[in-house]
C-alpha cells in the first residue's frame, strides 16, 4: 500500500509515498503492517497520527520517537490486513490479485505470467514475463476479454510483436 520515503521533521515523523489510487486512502487504516521487505518479517502497528500533504503522507508511528529512529524506517513497506480493504466490484481487482496470472490471447497463445503491473497516467498496464520476455498489455476493457480468479486466467484481445 506504500513505503516509507524518508524522515519527515525532527519529531520522529515519517514520510509515506502511498500506492494507493487516492494519496489520502491509507488514512482509512488505522492500523498497519511494516517491514524492511516483502520477505522480512511483518509487525503490526497503531498510527498515532496523519498529515496528507502534495504527493505524500506524514506519519507518526508509535516507537519513533525522533529523527534517528524515522531515517531508519526508510525504504519500509507498508500493507494493510486484506480482510480490512473493501470488496472490489465485479470489474475491479486488486493489483496483488493479478500478479501471477497467467495471460492469453483469444487465438490460445500463451503470453506468460503477470509479474507487474505500471500505473501510466492513462491506464494501468499489465507486465508479463513469459518466452517471448516481457509483454506490456493495457488493462484496458477493449483489451482485456476476462479475468478469470478461479482459472488463474486472463484473455486479452492483443497480439505479439514478433
Amino acid at each position: 500500500m506504500g513505503r516509507v520515503a524518508a524522515a519527515h521533521g525532527v519529531r520522529g515523523w515519517i514520510k509515506v509515498q502511498p500506492f494507493t489510487e487516492y494519496l489520502d486512502s491509507l488514512l482509512d487504516y488505522p492500523v498497519w503492517w511494516i517491514a524492511a521487505s516483502e520477505s522480512a518479517t511483518w509487525r503490526e502497528v497503531k498510527v498515532v497520527q496523519t498529515e496528507a500533504h502534495h504527493k505524500t503522507l506524514a506519519v507518526l508511528l508509535p516507537d519513533c520517537p525522533d529523527r534517528t529512529a524515522a531515517e531508519e524506517l526508510k525504504g519500509w513497506l507498508i500493507a494493510v490486513p486484506r480482510a480490512s480493504l473493501p470488496e472490489p466490484d465485479s470489474d475491479e481487482y486488486y493489483w496483488s490479485d493479478l500478479i501471477g496470472l497467467t495471460v492469453v490471447n483469444l487465438d490460445g497463445v500463451v503470453f506468460g505470467q503477470v509479474i507487474n503491473l505500471m500505473e501510466t497516467g492513462a491506464n494501468d498496464v499489465l507486465v508479463i514475463k513469459g518466452e517471448h520476455g516481457d509483454v506490456l498489455i493495457p488493462f484496458v476493457k477493449a483489451v482485456v476479454q476476462d479475468v478469470d480468479m478461479q482459472q488463474k486466467q486472463i484473455r486479452v484481445d492483443w497480439q505479439l510483436d514478433v
